[in-house]
């Protein structure tokens, strides 16, 4: 019996809605620090005992890595980016919450866990070939 390893293209057409959907949401936050600037997140690292200069590095993780998602360049690497600048994010800003409930009844981190469980499925599934990197890209 022969098998065949084709990956059927709603497999790649359901990457590219991954890539998409988490990169644009991802950037509406960082066009609003590149706008208003990393103040509050500068305010935030010193306050945890961090340098506040780490705070520039949220540009990577919500300009430069969901720019590289949304063309599917390099597209595992900057969801690891994503995943690492989530991780920050939660423990920064939102560790009071973690077993608290919306008003609405959700999890009231379940746009962050979202965010950030979209970015490991991409860290994991590669860009597809609907992408600059094409789907022999190792790192896509």
């Amino acid at each position: 019996m022969e098998t065949t390893n084709r990956i059927p293209a709603t497999d790649d057409a359901g990457k590219l809605v991954l890539r998409v959907v988490l990169a644009i949401l991802i950037l509406f936050h960082g066009v609003s620090k590149v706008i208003g600037g990393i103040g509050f997140i500068a305010g935030m690292l010193a306050k945890a005992g961090l340098p506040a200069a780490f705070g520039y590095l949220v540009y990577i993780g919500e300009v430069v890595a969901p720019v590289l998602i949304l063309l599917g360049l390099f597209t595992r690497a900057a969801a690891l980016i994503v995943v690492v600048n989530m991780i920050v994010a939660l423990l920064l800003v939102h560790t009071s919450q973690f077993f608290s409930l919306s008003n609405t009844g959700g999890w009231a981190l379940e746009l962050q866990g979202m965010y950030l469980g979209t970015a490991v499925a991409l860290a994991l599934l590669g860009a597809g070939r609907y992408s600059i990197g094409g789907i022999g890209g190792r790192w896509n």
